[in-house]
């Protein structure tokens, strides 16, 4: 394979960079203009650990006056601009994201290790996303109340509107770092709200390229910011009174910072998930077998909708087993820029290592490695799927615990539904379920008792464009995303009553 390197070959791109050391070192887009600051992120490529990049961290006199700029001008320039008008730039950026799309795209096999086609799945659902923005409006709406219907209210009316809270900050995970910036960004914008962006340390390079793409459409320059602070410098930022909402996809870790740090705000937070799939006697085994294994993984598992936990009804546990240990030794591991390759690198080093100690403890505890389990050298892994034979056993894993990112799930069977009921429900987590089988009843009675925020009949959870609402209960979060319903936490219900009393505009009875 060539060297790793960012595809830069775009003039629109030139603005926010310069190289040095043949490394390009990007510059922040804060208070009002690109700026280089002395102090850097470095960025290295999950594929080889080779440094791609570097990013400039802003001061705190220059998150100040990003604020401040945002804050008293930039959240009114975006709300006077009209909803028309909006809408138009929001097709602008998609068109410009069209004609730069393989730039978007190999940037993300770079920075993020994401194979060649998942890369350009993200592009095509964050153009996708700009071009549904439309149907965002179906939730920007109010409601007329009549005074009539009470003694105390006579001869007065309300209308109730929604209007927009004004400064909403994006902190964007690592995993989806290009999707859930454009997310956040269009059900942001589309009623009128001002945004600042945290990206991802680990790769950010997309995300700051989105911010040069919005800036070349007139979007209004006061209104959009990205601050590039590493997670741990982070906490001073949520809790400025300027930041009216927070929306975090990250780690239910994370999210538990940010409701300490915050204060009183509005908050979306999509957090961890690791999510159960169950397959019933009557499933067609080989789809749910083929599925479940993309569901554990694609994008090496680090995904919150991934499947970690597998139970399958007794009567065809021993078969179903079989066949997904087949599914998984299809599963191709190697460089993402290869198009042959099915999964590619974790993130980080840390990550592998947290893999491999939740492995080992399960091995401890006398489970059974039925396909992978391995180290393949750098920041690679194998597809691992770990057999849990003793019910007793199962609490007491990381695995089953917590929720491990990377490509490994446990499998064990179960008797009936109320097992497989509680063996889901007893996480702390509530993302997502996928059930597999035919019989309504049962099915039915699973969707009624899992407490999770979506469940996916017959197919892996996958929340795509968010065209179907998702977020958790439980640690897994607060509130939803998705097109039209993330817009009910992005905007404030305001109620105008007018009295006409004495004004003869109602003769009642």
């Amino acid at each position: 394979m060539s060297s790793t390197r960012l595809p830069l070959r775009d003039n629109l791109f030139k603005e926010i960079y310069r190289i040095e050391d043949e490394v390009p070192n990007f510059k922040s887009y804060v208070a009002g203009e690109w700026i280089e600051f002395p102090s850097k992120i470095t960025v290295k490529s999950p594929i080889d650990g080779s440094i791609i990049a570097r990013v400039s961290i802003p001061d705190w006199e220059a998150i100040d006056r990003t604020l401040d700029l945002v804050y008293v001008k930039g959240r009114w320039s975006i709300r006077n601009t009209p909803g028309e008008k909006r809408l138009k730039i929001i097709d602008k950026i998609a068109d410009l994201m069209e004609e730069h799309k393989d730039e978007f795209i190999e940037t993300l096999v770079v920075d993020a290790g994401k194979p060649v086609r998942h890369a350009r799945g993200e592009v095509e659902a964050s153009i996708d996303r700009l071009r549904k923005a439309p149907l965002d409006l179906r939730k920007l709406e109010g409601d007329y109340v009549p005074g009539d219907w009470s003694i105390h209210t006579l001869e007065s009316e309300g209308i109730v509107r929604r209007e927009p809270y004004g400064v909403v900050l994006a902190i964007i995970p690592f995993n989806y770092p290009l999707f859930d910036t454009v997310n956040k960004f269009v059900y942001s914008v589309i009623p009128g709200n001002a945004f600042i962006i945290k990206p991802p340390s680990s790769d950010p390079i997309s995300t700051l390229m989105f911010v040069r793409v919005v800036l070349a459409t007139g979007f209004p320059a006061d209104s959009i910011a990205i601050i590039p602070l590493p997670g741990r410098e982070a906490s001073k930022l949520v809790a400025d009174r300027r930041i009216h909402v927070i929306s975090l996809t990250g780690s239910t870790k994370t999210g538990l910072e940010v409701i300490r740090n915050a204060g009183i705000k509005q908050f979306i937070l999509e957090l961890g998930g690791g999510d159960p799939a169950i397959v019933l006697a009557d499933a067609d085994l080989a789809t749910a077998a083929q599925k479940i294994a993309i569901g554990v993984t694609s994008y090496s598992g680090q995904r919150c909708d991934a499947i970690k936990i597998i139970l399958v009804e007794e009567p065809i546990y021993e078969e179903f087993k079989k066949l997904l240990v087949e599914e998984l030794s299809k599963i191709r591991v190697g460089d993402p820029r290869d198009p042959s390759t099915d999964m590619g690198p974790l993130i980080e080093p840390q990550s592998v290592d947290e893999m491999i100690d939740a492995v080992e403890e399960a091995k401890s505890y006398g489970c059974k490695i039925l396909y992978g389990g391995k180290r393949l050298g750098g920041n690679y892994v194998e597809p691992t799927l770990i057999e849990v034979t003793e019910r007793h056993t199962l609490k007491l894993l990381k695995l089953y615990r917590d929720e491990v990112f990377a490509p490994v799930a446990i499998i064990t069977k179960f008797r009936d539904l109320d097992e497989a009921i509680e063996l889901a429900n007893n996480r702390r987590y509530g993302l997502d379920a996928a059930i597999f089988g035919e019989n309504i009843d049962k099915i039915r009675k699973l969707v009624r008792f899992l407490e999770v925020g979506a469940i996916y009949v017959n197919e892996y959870p996958r929340h795509g464009i968010g065209y179907y609402p998702f977020g958790g209960r439980k640690d897994s979060g607060i509130g939803r995303e998705g097109i039209g319903y993330s817009i009910e936490h992005v905007t404030a219900t305001k109620t105008i009553i007018y009295n006409y009393r004495g004004k003869g505009i109602w003769e009642y009875l």
